[in-house]
């Protein structure tokens, strides 16, 4: 097995063992963007296929994302959201760091163990770091200037619809109290809600939206644009 720390800010490389994995095109419908701050490359060999694992996190939308290939191909990617975290005052750099890590030798160990299947997400499945089985994601509608962003969520609940989930819109400053639309999933899991471009929230250029059901709650940053 090969681990290969990475820096896209510096291009330094730190080498764990020995280096011989490189970063893969990506090829799971995931734009490439800026501001990842470091990931892991391994190479791991399961049967007869090599599969190349990548870790990354992407800072601009607090997400822990892990892709894995074959042969340049992408199989499947785990996605998890870090937003709640940052509610947590001890919440650092470097705890992310901890969980990315963690979270790729998982993806790791569930390949050797011939069940990465089970650890995978399906689609765009994203649920919190911890994996309570509740998702959420949204469709976007172009902005109406009087009305707002129009915002279609869905909610699942390992991968159901989750009828009843609460969601709840609020500025990305959570000392701020700052709340800006609610609303509750239908028998579909889906609800329509319309953020209002407030002159913070025009500023800030995101949102906040956590869904809870049942004890249960996924938190994501949603970028907002007019």
């Amino acid at each position: 097995m090969v681990l290969m720390i990475f820096n896209r800010r510096s291009r330094a490389t730190q080498k764990i063992k020995k280096e011989t994995g490189h970063a893969r095109s990506n090829s799971c419908g995931e734009a490439s963007r800026l501001m990842t701050i470091f990931g892991f490359n391994t190479d791991v060999k399961q049967g007869e296929v090599v599969y190349h694992v990548q870790s990354e996190a992407r800072q601009n939308d607090l997400l822990l994302q892990t892709l894995v290939f074959v042969k340049g191909q992408c199989v499947g990617k785990r996605t998890v959201s870090y937003a709640e975290k940052l509610t947590q005052p001890e919440f650092s750099s470097e705890a992310m760091h901890e969980l990315l890590k963690s979270q790729h030798k998982t993806v790791l160990d569930a390949i050797q163990q011939g069940a990465m299947g089970t650890i995978l997400g399906a689609g765009n499945d994203v649920q919190d770091v911890g994996s309570s089985g509740l998702s959420l994601q949204w469709k976007t509608s172009p902005v109406n200037e009087s009305a707002g962003l129009p915002v279609n969520f869905q909610v699942l609940d390992h991968g159901q619809a989750a009828q009843g989930a609460e969601v709840v819109v609020r500025g990305v400053i959570p000392a701020d109290g700052l709340e800006l639309a609610r609303g509750v999933a239908g028998p579909a899991g889906e609800l329509d809600l319309s953020i209002p471009l407030t002159e913070d929230v025009l500023h800030r250029g995101a949102v906040m939206v956590q869904a809870t059901r049942e004890g249960k709650s996924v938190t994501r940053k949603l970028r907002v644009k007019r």
